[in-house]
Formats: structure tokens, sequence, C-alpha cells
């Protein structure tokens, strides 16, 4: 067991503690990358290396790694990035003074990037700011000969039982699947390496989801669960992408899809590649996550009633609000155990919060049911996508932003393209004041541009982070674009006249800021900034400059 800093990382118990002895929720693959580091203290390890060490045998790309540090971040508080600490060009360095209390544990494997036989030293201390490590991995003898005892005893238990009981010790490993090159009939060889590349890129991505696993094509297609098969297309005006996944084992079709992306002047190749990646595998991953989740007891019935209320959701009016929250209502009440029904409710009572449709009392009623609802479906399901979904919504819509990166970053563990859960994620690092890193996400969710009907988010948040960085120049483009796909409730119109004036554009700005008092009502100077519960000061004085932009614009004071 490690400590530093007040936590302790128990590696036989698989979990990390918080100094008040709670315990902080990570990823299998994220505590790995955290006792690593840990493990490490002081000393550089790259990137290469950790990848390497985490994910063995398995081609992932940086994304992987750059998501677990900043779970590792959040998980520790670590924004000022003290502990957890990037050495340009080189790696990562752990930066904290660590303690190794002595439990008898299995033996570390020697990393991938040290070739020949690890050799056991006995001399071997976890490194420290003071004492840098001489190898990634290190372990005693008296640790060796122990594992080897305890290893034996449980090889020899676990033939007995699997003799006397098949599948109880060797229980069956994650879902597999595997993704066959797409198919092109054309001989234009810009298509057929554009079909090779956006196979990669779909590869890549699936390999990223924590619960399956993808195999190599050429030789464990027959092996796999489920095999993806697609054909690539060109037309004057897009490429598009049909696919589909069968079961290994029946050959039923178990999913279809088809997704295009326009061939036009600002959407470079790898851009289109990416998009086309991103749709097929967004379509894909929540499919494969909808089987894995599947339950038969749920009633037909009520998938028609939770159709019907989000069509209300979409409809912003009270009354519509209303008439979706007693249909939600009474099918909850006649099946209260569905997960689908819980989440569709808690969606509609977090719209009815952040659309003010609820008062001060209603409101704090309308959270706490909510925060139960979630948690009750994530103990269900806990790797079910719209759960995680949906509690990564509600803790960013509660300003419970460090709560909310970890249960984001769980639902892109699950779903890599997922927009909604980038965009979040982008939205607690605004609050947080990492606007830098707010932009690269917004950024990233607007390459993948999954799912379409959210695209607008992103963007109108990539127009907020350069905002409260005070480029005005660079939000205007992504607010105007943001803009041109909805007007949303009109914020986008007031952000965009803050950015105008900025710029010294007074008619524009006073033109913008009244289309936003059209379409937001009684909008006041007091009324329009977000809440500023648990936000860093740094961002409330950026919003501060904002909202003085805004009022120089026409927002009126009262």
């Amino acid at each position: 067991m490690l400590r530093f800093s007040g936590f302790e990382l128990d590696s036989e118990r698989a979990e990390l503690r918080a100094p008040d002895g709670g315990t902080i929720r990570l990823r299998p693959k994220t505590l790995e990358i955290l006792r690593l580091l840990a493990g490490n203290a002081g000393r550089v390890l790259s990137k290469q290396q950790l990848m390497e060490a985490a994910w063995p045998n398995v081609h992932v790309g940086e994304d992987s790694l750059f998501q677990c540090i900043r779970e590792i971040r959040t998980a520790l508080g670590d924004d000022k990035r003290r502990m957890v600490r990037v050495i340009s060009g080189r790696g990562y360095l752990f930066q904290a003074e660590v303690t190794e209390v002595a439990v008898p544990a299995a033996p570390e494997i020697a990393p991938v990037s040290q070739p020949g036989p690890a050799v056991p030293d006995t001399t071997a201390t976890v490194a420290t700011n003071n004492e840098p490590a001489k190898r990634l991995f290190h372990f005693s003898r008296r640790r060796i000969a122990f594992a080897s005892v305890a290893g034996l005893a449980i090889l020899c238990t676990a033939a007995a039982v699997w003799m006397l009981r098949p599948g109880l010790i060797f229980a069956r490993g994650p879902t597999t699947i595997t993704v066959m090159p797409l198919a092109d009939a054309s001989n234009d060889p810009l298509a057929v390496q554009m079909a090779a590349n956006v196979s990669g890129r779909l590869a890549d991505g699936l390999a990223k989801i924590e619960n399956i696993r993808v195999l190599v094509p050429e030789t464990a297609a027959p092996q796999a669960d489920f095999v993806v098969k697609g054909e690539l297309q060109k037309s004057e005006q897009a490429w598009t992408v049909r696919a589909r996944m069968t079961g290994t084992a029946t050959g039923e079709v178990k999913w279809t899809a088809s997704y295009s992306v326009s061939i036009t002047e600002d959407i470079d190749l790898p851009l289109q590649q990416s998009r086309l990646a991103a749709g097929v595998g967004h379509a894909l991953a929540l499919r494969i996550n909808e089987l894995l989740n599947a339950d038969p007891r749920s009633a037909a019935k009520n998938k028609v009633v939770i159709e019907q209320a989000t069509a209300h959701i979409n409809q912003t009016s009270p009354e519509r609000f209303q008439a979706a929250q007693a249909m939600l209502e009474k099918a909850l009440a006649e099946e209260p155990d569905n997960s689908d029904v819980q989440i569709a409710l808690a969606a509609l009572l977090m719209r009815g919060v952040q659309m003010v449709w609820l008062s001060g009392a209603e409101r704090e009623t309308a959270e706490t049911k909510t925060e139960a609802m979630l948690r009750q479906t994530l103990r269900a399901k806990p790797n079910y996508i719209p759960a995680q979904e949906a509690y990564c919504r509600f803790l960013n819509a509660t300003n419970q932003f460090r709560a909310s990166l970890v249960a984001c970053a769980r639902a892109l563990s699950l779903d890599p393209w997922n927009g909604i859960a980038l965009y979040h994620v982008g939205l607690a690092q605004l609050q947080t004041a990492r606007f830098e890193d707010a932009l690269a996400t917004f950024k990233q969710a607007d390459r993948f541009d999954t799912p379409q009907v959210s695209r607008w988010t992103w963007m109108i948040g990539a127009g907020w982070a350069n905002m409260l960085m005070g480029r005005a120049e660079d939000a205007v483009p992504w607010l105007l674009k943001s803009i041109a796909i909805t007007s949303a409730s009109g914020r986008t119109h007031m952000l965009l006249a803050a950015a105008y004036q900025q710029l010294g554009k007074i008619d524009e700005a006073r033109a913008a800021m009244e289309q936003g008092r059209e379409l937001r009502p009684g909008s006041t100077v007091h009324n329009v900034p977000t809440p500023t519960k648990n936000s860093s000061p740094v961002y409330i004085e950026a919003s501060e400059r904002i909202m003085q932009l805004m009022a120089a614009a026409g927002l009126p004071e009262s």
C-alpha cells in the first residue's frame, strides 16, 4: 500500500482512499496508471512506458492515457498539476513523498520496454523525490517466494474446482469484437486509403472502451463475439459508410448503420475521416452497450412512453414539461426499477431546473429525487452509458464539478466519441478555470461531431472558452456557427453581443443583444450568469468581465 499526501493507494484491494478515509472510485486502468506513477515517484516515466505497462499487447492511442491522467488529477484535487507534472518532451513525473506499507502482494510484471528477465532487487524501495527509482517495477525475493507458493496453491485449487464445476473460476472474459477493413468497390487510390484510415480509427476508438476487447481481423474474426463489416462509398457531395455488426455464433445481424460526411472545402480529409469513424463508432458503442445491459423484464410499452416524453422534453414550454412529467411518473409507478424511465425522468427534472420552471423548494426536491434515481440506476447498471451520461450532466448542473469530471470520464470510457460527455467535461473545466483544456475538449467534440443534434453546444462552449480568455475575435466564428444551428435560449446571442462589444462593433453588439432578449425575455445582468457555487475565483472574475460587456451592449441591470 502506497501513502502520499494523505491518500492511500491499496493495490491489493484495488482502491484509492482519500485523507478522510472515503473511497474514491477510479477505473481499473486509471488506478493502474496512478500505481505506476506513485510507485516510481521522483522518476519521469514516458508515455510509452505507461501505455505499454497499462495496456500490454493492446494498441491504444494517447487519448486513453490522457483521460487516465485527467481522472487522477481530479481524484487527487491536483487542479494546478503540482503532483502529476508534465515534463515537456519526456513524460510524467509524480512529485510527492511516497511511503510504502508492506503487505503480501503478487509480484509486478516487468515493463515491456526493458528487455531480458527481471532480476530481483532486495534493496529496491518505492521512489520518492529524494531517491529516484532505478527500475520501473521492483519487488523483493520474499515477495517472489510468497507469490510463487501462493500462486501454485491457487493454480491447484483452480484446476480442481474447474474439473468439478466448469466455469466457476474461469469466468467468461469481456465481450470481443473485430473490425474488418471497410470495403471499397472503386479503384480510386484516395478512396482505398480513406477506407483504411476510417477502419483504423474505428478500431482504435473501440479499443478504448473499457469492457470490450478488439481482436486483430486477420487471425481473430472467427473467435470474436461480434464482427463489424462495412463499405465506404464516395459521391460528388459526400463520403458514406454503411456498416453492420453480426453475432459470430449465430450470424444474426445485431446492428446496422449508415453515416455520411459532406465533402466541403472547410472540412479537410483528416477531419472527414475522424467524423466518419466517430459517426459509426458512436452508434456502434451505444448498440454494444445496449446489448450488454439489456433487461428483458422491462415493459415494452414504457419504451413508447419514454419516446413521447422525450419529444416533450425537447420542447421548451412549461406545459409540455408538466405533461412529460406526468407520463414518466405514471410509468415509474408501474415499473419502479426501470432504468430507462428513471433516466428519462431525471433528465426531465433537470430540464425544469435549468429552465427555471421550478420554484426554490421544488428545485431542491427535484435535484434530490434526480440524484437518488441516478444512483439507483448506477448501482443496478454501473456500465450503462445513458446512466453515466445522465449522472455526468446532473453533477455539472448542480455545480459538483470534480465529481462531474470523473462521471463524464466514466461515460467516455464506454463511448469515447460521446460528444455530450465531452461537452460537459468542457463545462466543468471552464468552471474550474482550465480554459485552454476546455477549449481543446470542445474542439475534440467538434472533430467527432456526435451526436450531431448537440453540435451547437460544443460550438457555444468553444466561443465561451475564448471569451473567458479575452479572445473575442476567435469567439465570434464559433458563436455564429452555433446560432446558425439553433438560437437555443438566447444566451448565445448575448455572448456574441459581448464579443462584438469587446471588438468595438457597437451596432452589431446591440443588435445581437436585442435578439437575445427577444429569445429570453426578462433577462438581466443578475439572472443571466451561471451559478458560481464551487466555481474557481479566476472563472468568476472572467465571467464578471463578460457581464460588463453584455451590460454595455444593452443588457439591463434589472
